[in-house]
């Protein structure tokens, strides 16, 4: 089940937690993957320890080229973008009332305009062949919000608006465009927290425990699988029970 051999998969964000796990599970399951981010030393340590079938593309999307050029890229590299994995993003904290409007900006850049930008151009070849996956990793936080991130949140939540429009565009082309909701998961950013704050995140879960990258990226594969072929339009939430809808 859930075999993905002869797909070709573009990750963005694919040097952090979230994005090397599903590099690493896609490539598990036999697909073709291209790592994209900005740390270009880590994707080469992660596509070096995939080997065969991993390549890597590193590009800043706050460039306005730089989803096209992507793309173009990935083509080159794997001959198609079958899966596409918009999980590229950033954070830039500040209450509202002191947030600049670059910190807004920049991070609407990345988190939801550039997924859009991409996923326009992976569209195309798409339609074409009459078979894409796109995934959009959004976050509990675009249920929820979160004071402090008014930027983060809405974009999270423009990730869900914008994975239901274009799955209706897209359903009778043979396109499933679905997005996850992770919750507090075990990456870098949750580690640096100190324990005490660990522990009341933990209290405020039902499964008592922080999820791993693991977690969401077994969601990503089954989304991205043929099993899942009469799933579109609709929001994983991967949260250990802390929001249920």
């Amino acid at each position: 089940m859930f075999d993905l051999a002869n797909r070709n998969a573009l990750i963005t964000g694919a040097s952090g937690g979230i994005g090397a796990s599903i590099a690493r599970v896609f490539h598990k399951q036999g697909a073709n993957v291209t790592l994209s981010g900005t740390r270009e030393t880590i994707l080469k340590e992660i596509s070096s320890k995939l080997g065969e079938r991993a390549h890597i593309a590193p590009f800043d999307l706050t460039d306005s080229s730089a989803p096209t050029n992507l793309v173009e890229t990935a083509y080159t590299k794997m001959g198609s973008v079958d899966i596409l994995i918009n999980n590229a993003g950033i954070t830039r904290d500040s209450l509202a009332l002191r947030m600049k409007d670059e910190n807004w900006h920049d991070l609407l850049e990345i988190n939801l305009t550039a997924a859009f930008k991409l996923s326009r151009e992976v569209l195309r070849g798409m339609i074409k062949q009459r078979w894409g996956r796109i995934i959009n990793i959004s976050s509990i936080v675009a249920l929820t919000g979160n004071a402090g991130q008014a930027n983060y949140s809405a974009a999270k939540a423009g990730l869900i608006g914008l994975t239901k429009s274009l799955a209706a565009e897209t359903a009778k082309r043979g396109i499933t465009i679905n997005a996850i909701a992770p919750g507090m998961i075990d990456t870098p950013m949750t580690r640096a927290l100190t324990e005490q704050q660990q522990a009341a995140l933990r209290e405020q879960i039902p499964t008592g425990n922080l999820g791993l990258p693991e977690d969401i990226a077994a969601g990503a594969v089954f989304l991205a699988s043929d099993e899942a072929s009469y799933i579109t339009g609709e929001t994983l939430n991967i949260n250990g029970g802390m929001v249920m809808i």
